[in-house]
């Protein structure tokens, strides 16, 4: 489910940009896809429940809304990346807790399910499924494309870039649109994978995706990395956490072993790009 996230974060980083807001995101598209679908009316947005293929459309049309107006800050207004998603993430986290009432919200549609992992195709469980031909498709992207090499291009040096003809604005705007269209969708895996949406839905997302990018070998600074060392960082660090969990480690240690990660891994990019 984090790693679904993590290749929207990948395409931001890349233009050498960072999305703080992809867990508020992601939190707000699953309340307010738990608060349509719901069988409680009192919790219930609407008189009659929504049925999946009504609620996640605009579950994912959320996610897209927020990361435009990310892709449209960055990109028009020029606000810096981490302070025009880090405002997003606290509009999102207000808007979801107001949309939920403050209450965990369950009750969801049974085949909702086929979506969090109760069900396997080849003995495959969807989520995973979706990981991977997400990841497919963004690696073609990066690799088979114009708009891949522009994103690299934007990351390298986007003035470069502009004086070969990119168009800097609109690929900046499409990164973010991108980003906040995977968080929602992880908002959705979120919600199917426990039946419900609670108001600590997919905490510390944000820092979950940073790390697994930067371990994944993407540089903070742009225009280096790529989409299988995405994955690689995504496996590591949810092989380090249920290593975590497996000793009894509480979320405290989790944190705690998430920032020394990140700061590593920055701290390696920064130590190799300064030698070069």
């Amino acid at each position: 489910i984090v790693g679904v996230a993590s290749v929207g974060q990948a395409f931001v980083i890349l233009t050498s940009g960072i999305d703080l807001s992809v867990g508020g995101i992601g939190f707000f598209a699953a309340v307010l896809g738990a608060a349509l679908m719901t069988d409680t009316s009192y919790l219930r947005l609407v008189s009659e429940a929504y049925t999946i293929s009504k609620a996640l459309p605009l579950m994912l049309l959320l996610g897209s809304g927020f990361g435009a107006v990310n892709g449209w800050a960055v990109s028009r207004i020029g606000l810096p990346p981490l302070i025009a998603t880090l405002a997003i993430w606290k509009i999102c986290q207000g808007g979801g807790f107001i949309t939920g009432g403050h209450q965990s919200i369950s009750g969801m549609p049974e085949n909702l399910a086929f979506f969090g992992g109760s069900i396997t195709i080849a003995g495959v469980p969807v989520p995973v499924i979706i990981f991977i031909s997400v990841a497919a498709i963004a690696y073609f992207t990066l690799n088979h494309t114009t708009f891949g090499r522009s994103v690299y291009a934007m990351g390298g040096n986007p003035v470069s870039a502009w004086l070969s003809g990119v168009n800097v604005k609109r690929g900046l705007f499409s990164v973010y649109v991108l980003s906040g269209f995977l968080a929602a969708l992880t908002g959705v895996l979120s919600t199917a994978r426990v039946m419900s949406a609670s108001m600590r839905s997919l905490e510390g997302l944000e820092l979950r995706t940073i790390a697994a990018v930067v371990v994944g070998g993407v540089s903070l600074a742009g225009g280096k990395g790529s989409i299988i060392g995405v994955v690689l960082g995504v496996l590591i660090m949810g092989v380090a956490t249920n290593g975590m969990r497996l000793m009894g480690a509480g979320t405290a240690e989790q944190g705690i072993l998430t920032g020394v990660i990140i700061f590593t891994a920055v701290a390696i990019d920064f130590v190799r790009r300064r030698h070069h």
